[in-house]
């Protein structure tokens, strides 16, 4: 069979152990399918040329992310060679890559939502937002959503890029939405936690977030874990629309940007303390926290009971998920605000000097 036959069908169908999108899943777990070799080395890294905040995805062998650079690349993942470039209207910041069945998406600094052919770099279609994106898009079925610093939580045709409906709230949308249930779930930075309902836009749910939300929810057993800038992680029962427990580390109170990961009775999340705290997912109650010597913007990926996240002091640790010790580290020496993708065991992190890094076995 020829490479590229077999690339189309890979991106078609998909494996078992891609990372389709920001972490990795519609319900934002951070959560891998597949295992990572317990000892890493550097296998590659690709310059990119600017910063790359963008978390990557990885689908059918290639990884896809965005750069400073207005860039959405596609980059061979077991070689680290360049597939295609495509040029966005804008850098692409935060907004991280979502593929299905052989489309690319992902948002730019101009509020430009963009569809592209994954085999080739083809550009299809474009939505225009009124205002930056930083939000990354989700998909279920043949509707793709995307939040936008206008305000709004866009639903359009994945497949067209037409408008189906769009919820308007109070500020701006800069998390991405979790889908579970048919429902997509926004922790805003309205301080309004929103459940709005798949079919029709419809909003089902609403209770107080405790504080503005950039941070994306991670949806499990009905519960939704997300941190804030009131300097909490809480959790909350979607089904009861109120938040049942909140966690603040009283020594010394920082916003939570990083998104959790929610893995069994485990919550882990990064903080602008420094440190990456692991808690009960049930009650809140801190299990550990790990120091780092920079703030953790990066949102940390589970797989096979260990944690991977970066830190903006420029490493990027594997921690036990059990106790939090320290299994092994890599010097960047450049912040890494993106948070790592995981699939065929190999585990993908770009950095704020640009430099994409691949890691496995």
């Amino acid at each position: 069979m020829r490479p590229l036959l077999i690339f189309l069908i890979a991106g078609l169908l998909g494996a078992a152990d891609d990372w389709p999108q920001f972490r990795g899943n519609p319900q934002m777990t951070g959560v891998a399918t597949g295992s990572v070799p317990a000892n890493l080395k550097l296998l590659w890294t690709y310059d990119a040329g600017e910063s790359i905040e963008s978390s990557a995805a990885i689908a059918g062998g290639t990884v896809y992310v965005g750069s400073q650079s207005k860039d959405l690349l596609a980059i061979d993942l077991e070689t680290g060679r360049l597939r295609w470039k495509y040029r966005a209207t804008d850098s692409i910041g935060e907004s991280s890559p979502a593929v299905y069945e052989g489309i690319v998406y992902v948002g730019d600094l101009s509020g430009v939502l963009h569809a592209v052919n994954a085999a080739g770099g083809k550009g299809l279609w474009t939505f225009k937002t009124e205002a930056e994106i930083r939000s990354s898009p989700v998909i279920s079925g043949d509707r793709l959503l995307i939040g936008s610093y206008d305000g709004n939580l866009y639903c359009l045709s994945r497949r067209s890029g037409k408008l189906i409906w769009k919820f308007t709230t109070s500020s701006y949308v800069h998390g991405t939405p979790a889908l579970s249930g048919g429902v997509a779930y926004v922790s805003g930075c309205d301080e309004v936690f929103h459940g709005i309902r798949l079919a029709d836009g419809a909003e089902v749910v609403q209770f107080p977030a405790g504080g503005p939300a950039a941070a994306s929810p991670a949806m499990l057993d009905q519960w939704a874990y997300f941190g804030n800038f009131n300097n909490e992680v809480v959790g909350a029962s979607v089904r009861q629309k109120r938040i049942l427990w909140r966690y603040q580390r009283k020594a010394a109170q920082f916003p939570f940007y990083s998104s959790a990961a929610a893995a069994g009775d485990r919550i882990v999340v990064g903080g602008r303390d420094k440190l990456i705290h692991c808690l009960n997912a049930r009650t809140g109650k801190a299990i550990w926290t790990f120091a780092t010597k920079a703030r953790v913007d990066s949102s940390p990926a589970i797989a096979g009971g260990r944690v991977y996240i970066g830190s903006n002091d420029g490493h990027f640790y594997v921690l036990d998920l059990a106790s939090g010790k320290k299994l092994w580290d890599f010097e960047a020496g450049a912040p890494l605000s993106a948070s790592p993708a995981i699939a065929a065991g190999r585990v993908v992190i770009g950095s704020q000097d640009g430099r994409l890094y691949c890691f496995g076995g």
